[in-house]
């Protein structure tokens, strides 16, 4: 049976997060000033960059939740045993830097409106509804999806599979009918992929080495991807 439906990512797949959060930490450090653990600014993004992977990690854990690891990321970064409402006062300033640098990748308009007559379109993220569904209405394509699920209110976590079923079930399709696009491959493309779904590693760095993957490097790959290319369905490295 044909796919009828893309499951997509949100972040470092359609939305350049990674962009917007090291533009914005820059800003906000240049204002609040630079803290003493850190050599230089660069040392400082490195650093918050991998507290960010591994708090968010926790969160999806169900460790802690949403706001919770905000506040952790903060205190940790600045070594500094912050009360709630200073850690998320500070985090609330970066985050006006972070949001103000918010953008689309370029191939994600283009590509959506070469898929819109012949598929069906949903989100699956790991975050937070509330904070996916404001994010996608500010980048002007919230409309673009007739479903969004997210792990934090779904209580379970892409790459379990539960995951995948409650976001195909949204879209009243089977598994088989849905092909998932993500930047990650171990928690998106082979998550789909042993989930039942056709799972599509967006590998826009091309970091490569993943043969047991259906890889793309770009989104303009995607279009004739659905569309029957004979390779579609088998691993293989496009571009």
């Amino acid at each position: 049976m044909p796919i009828r439906a893309v499951l997509w990512d949100i972040d470092d797949t359609i939305f350049d997060y990674a962009s917007a959060d090291r533009i914005g930490m820059r800003q906000h450090l240049e204002l609040e000033g630079l803290p003493e653990a850190y050599a230089s600014v660069d040392v400082a993004l490195d650093a918050w960059k991998a507290l960010s992977v591994r708090h968010w990690a926790r969160m999806t854990a169900g460790e802690t939740d949403f706001r919770g690891q905000r506040r952790d990321r903060v205190r940790e970064f600045l070594s500094r045993d912050l009360e709630d409402a200073e850690a998320e006062a500070w985090f609330g300033r970066h985050a006006a830097h972070y949001e103000a640098a918010w953008a689309l990748f370029p191939d994600v308009l283009p590509v959506l409106d070469l898929l819109a007559h012949d598929y069906r379109h949903g989100i699956l993220s790991n975050a937070n509804t509330d904070h996916q569904h404001r994010k996608l209405t500010t980048l002007g394509v919230r409309d673009r999806f007739e479903s969004m699920v997210c792990a934090v209110e779904l209580g379970i976590s892409k790459p379990e599979a539960g995951a995948f079923h409650a976001a195909c079930e949204t879209l009243a399709l089977e598994p088989h009918e849905v092909a998932y696009v993500g930047n990650e491959p171990d928690i998106d493309a082979a998550g789909a992929v042993a989930a039942g779904l056709t799972g599509i590693w967006l590998d826009r760095q091309g970091a490569g080495g993943r043969a047991d993957l259906v890889t793309i490097t770009g989104l303009d790959q995607l279009p004739g991807l659905l569309a029957g290319d004979t390779r579609f369905g088998a691993p293989d490295t496009f571009g």
